[in-house]
């Protein structure tokens, strides 16, 4: 998943606590300018909304993650071009006890499997950065 969390009282708004979130699970500090902008917000499975913040990080060759071990069991990129290929791409259906059905994306990556939420964010972001293609 996505560094994420509840907002403090403190952060300012939606891209300040992402940009903290950011720094307290990976180790990484974000630059406000480096920010491209806010999804639309995402309702999670607990009712809670969810506000995903897009932003450029650079060269990942470039980039030092220090993961915090009490909030990150394993840290994993997936390129572009792979998020792309069609048979990296998946749904996943899902059946309610009321009978209700819906469809997710997955992506697929080896022993990785990138489902739900990051999933559906993933695919929004693949659709504003690649319109056409995906």
């Amino acid at each position: 998943s996505f560094p994420g969390g509840r907002r403090d009282p403190a952060d300012g708004d939606a891209v300040a606590t992402a940009l903290r979130e950011t720094r307290e699970e990976l180790g990484v500090t974000v630059a406000a300018t480096s920010v491209w902008g806010q999804l639309r917000t995402l309702p999670d499975r607990h009712g809670m909304t969810v506000a995903p913040i897009v932003a450029n990080l650079g060269s990942l060759e470039a980039l030092t993650l220090n993961p915090n071990p009490d909030e990150v069991e394993e840290v994993f990129t997936l390129p572009l071009v792979h998020l792309l290929r069609e048979e990296n791409q998946g749904y996943t259906h899902f059946r309610t006890a009321s009978g209700y059905g819906y469809t997710l994306p997955v992506f697929l990556n080896g022993p990785h499997k990138v489902w739900g939420l990051t999933a559906i964010i993933t695919e929004l972001t693949l659709e504003l950065l690649v319109p056409g293609r995906y």
